[in-house]
């Protein structure tokens, strides 16, 4: 019985990366089955501007850095006392193996803890549903200000293509509302039922009341104060790391910090399909915006590939030099 079950959940375990892989390797199938690929090098030899790639990398590693220096101080409060660059290296190689198989990182990072400093594996895998709600707050949070702040412009979209809001919902007629109404009700309450009565439901819960058991436990950090430095710093980091490339291409480099932070927000929430490094999610939704910034089609087809391309390069080189480094570090006593 016990083996029965365990193929089983190997074979699950297959085929949620095969599904993962098929996803994203359908969705980049679909975006560039026209897509001549030998122009693509003509472009990274003579039309991109690589220093300002370069000048993205150190915020790149950084994001990582603070990351891993982070997640350290989240152990500290439980007893369990990781070195810095353990820490880090830790992350630097659970990225790069995420590339591989999507979320096995996050049990990675916790082994390569556990073989090296002695930690925990519960605790340490407990910590990231810590890191996990707050950064799925601020995210939250830096998505509600992206449309606030740029109302116009998603507005002047519409007005454009003749696709406004306003002169759409006025073609409801009051009986229309209602039907609507009723009907949205019925459907909500069907959704409902319908998650109640399938294990999706007590999945759901758990992992929104295990999101706010992590957001309270952020008030055991000793220096709270820090703790918010790392995890703005993490986001600006991360989001220099993509701004900056606009400038490598001449069909982004006259676009704005709303358009950086609008594609930013959007290609964040799209890696949430685990897909390795969100390849094909990623591709799709922000190439899809910066055509609404008015980038042509072909244009945004290449900065999507080649940025893409060249920061999942970076995290795989992170990983490798992780790994290296880590290997010559001495291993520590298991911690009681």
């Amino acid at each position: 019985m016990l083996l029965i079950n365990a193929m089983k959940k190997i074979a699950n375990d297959i085929l949620k990366v095969a599904f993962s892989l098929v996803l994203g390797g359908a969705i980049l199938y679909w975006m560039y089955r026209d897509f001549d690929f030998r122009s693509v090098k003509y472009v990274i030899l003579h039309d991109m501007d690589w220093t300002w790639m370069l000048l993205s990398f150190p915020f790149g590693i950084m994001a990582q850095a603070f990351r891993g220096i982070r997640w350290r101080q989240t152990l500290d409060p439980i007893g369990e006392h990781a070195r810095t660059h353990v820490a880090v290296d830790s992350i630097f190689i659970s990225y790069a193996i995420s590339l591989l198989i999507p979320r096995i990182g996050e049990f990675a990072r916790c082994g390569v803890l556990r073989r090296w400093d002695g930690i925990s594996f519960p605790k340490a895998l407990g910590t990231v549903v810590t890191e996990r709600a707050i950064d799925s707050l601020l995210v939250l949070i830096i998505t509600m200000l992206t449309f606030v702040f740029n109302f116009r412009t998603f507005n002047t979209f519409f007005q454009k293509t003749g696709t406004r809001l306003d002169s759409f919902l006025l073609q409801f007629s009051v009986t229309g509302w209602i039907v609507t109404g009723i009907c949205a009700a019925a459907a909500i309450a069907l959704i409902i039922y319908l998650l109640r009565r399938m294990s999706l439901y007590s999945k759901v819960r758990t992992t929104i009341l295990g999101l706010w058991q992590g957001i309270l436990s952020v008030k055991e950090v000793k220096n709270k104060s820090l703790f918010i430095f790392y995890t703005v710093a993490i986001w600006a980091c991360y989001f220099l790391h993509y701004y900056l490339t606009f400038f490598c291409f001449k069909a982004t480099s006259h676009l704005g910090l709303a358009c950086a932070m609008v594609t930013f927000v959007v290609g964040s929430i799209a890696v949430i399909v685990p897909t390795p490094n969100g390849a094909g999610p990623w591709h799709f939704t922000v190439k899809t915006m910066l055509m609404l910034f008015g980038v042509a089609a072909n244009a945004a087809l290449y900065f999507v590939l080649i940025v893409h391309s060249v920061q999942t390069l970076l995290v795989a080189l992170l990983g490798i030099y992780g790994w290296t480094h880590i290997s010559f570090t001495k291993k520590r006593a298991l911690q009681q």
